[in-house]
């Protein structure tokens, strides 16, 4: 008796631009061909009528989606939550875009087709201790500038106050004047003098806000980032806030990061040759997280004013030919694969 065949299910690659409001997916055979395509609305409904579509064109081997940390996070945490391989591709570089035009359904069959062509790379989990420090480090981020700006318009409308507030208020200190200015006693305004009373008062308790809530977050920080990565923590010249930024550059999930090298140039601390002709020499990475590479060079910084060992390796380097920038860019690779090792697993 003869058996008929199984069909072949028809593998699918599916590639998302998204945008706030909207994602635009292109679905691919393994041969490359054209499928179809759809938008969708950011929503959960919408992601799972996207990934019900996909389904029905067939066998889906993995997503191809640009922008998982921003526009397309929501989409990736619902496909990664429903066993669906996602892959974080780059937007396509601009001689391509020359070349073929610029639209949603475009961009993402370019998607598509670098996930296809091994091009992209794991994302970021996002759900998680690392994401919680994340999303606590934008705010104090941002409170951070606030305080700032309100200090600096203080003075600034300082400068320019009226005799009797200037006398004052000048000559105290950051702490003092925060304090001084706060307690100044309102009226009607209906002077100059009244007028600046009252935007003095204002910038002086918007200042004490803003430090109440650093003061808050700071401690939710330091309490995550121990309970994240004590080991980090143990690492000599490394503090809270270094060690929130170098395991928010890593993510929830550091095992995405194939060695400590591919670590070193997610964080711009890798070497990057840069030889012409008989010269044979590296640069400084001038790429990568900033911040991240930011929180090494003040781990570097700290080490060389209070560890023996920097010191002495970084006058070994300067002998041996290297500039001391070149033989801080050694050191922060080095505290790299510290760091890396020192991630949790």
């Amino acid at each position: 008796m003869t058996t008929m065949p199984q069909p072949v299910p028809t593998l699918v690659t599916v590639g998302v631009d998204t945008h706030a409001d909207s994602h635009v997916a292109v679905a691919k055979d393994s041969f490359g061909r054209y499928l179809d395509a759809t938008s969708v609305a950011t929503t959960p409904v919408g992601y799972a009528e996207l990934l019900g579509w996909a389904q029905r064109l067939g066998q889906i081997t993995a997503w191809g989606i640009e922008g998982t940390g921003s526009f397309g996070a929501g989409l990736t945490r619902f496909l990664r939550g429903h066993g669906q391989v996602v892959v974080e591709v780059n937007r396509p570089d601009r001689q391509a875009r020359r070349r073929r035009g610029k639209s949603d359904p475009l961009d993402a069959e370019a998607a598509a087709r670098a996930v296809q062509a091994q091009q992209g790379s794991v994302p970021k989990a996002g759900d998680g201790q690392v994401e919680m420090i994340r999303s606590l480090r934008v705010a104090r981020s941002t409170a951070m500038k606030a305080r700032t700006q309100a200090i600096n318009a203080l003075k600034g409308l300082l400068v320019t106050a009226p005799d009797e507030l200037r006398e004052q208020l000048r000559d105290l200190s950051t702490v003092r004047l925060v304090q001084t200015a706060a307690a100044l006693e309102l009226g009607p305004v209906t002077t100059p003098v009244a007028a600046a009373t009252l935007g003095l008062r204002t910038l002086a308790c918007r200042y004490q806000a803003l430090s109440a809530e650093l003061t808050v977050l700071d401690a939710e920080l330091d309490r995550l980032t121990a309970a994240a990565a004590p080991k980090l923590l143990a690492l000599f010249g490394v503090g809270p806030d270094w060690a929130g930024a170098l395991l928010v550059a890593a993510g929830d999930n550091p095992d995405r990061l194939r060695s400590n090298a591919a670590f070193s140039m997610l964080c711009g601390a890798s070497p990057i040759e840069a030889s012409s002709g008989k010269t044979r020499r590296h640069r400084l990475n001038r790429g990568g997280d900033r911040q991240a590479n930011a929180a090494l060079h003040r781990i570097v910084v700290a080490r060389l004013r209070h560890d023996a060992r920097t010191q002495d390796y970084l006058v070994r380097r300067i002998r041996e030919g290297k500039s001391k920038k070149e033989a801080i860019r050694c050191l922060k690779r080095y505290v790299a694969r510290e760091v890396f090792a020192a991630l949790p697993r």
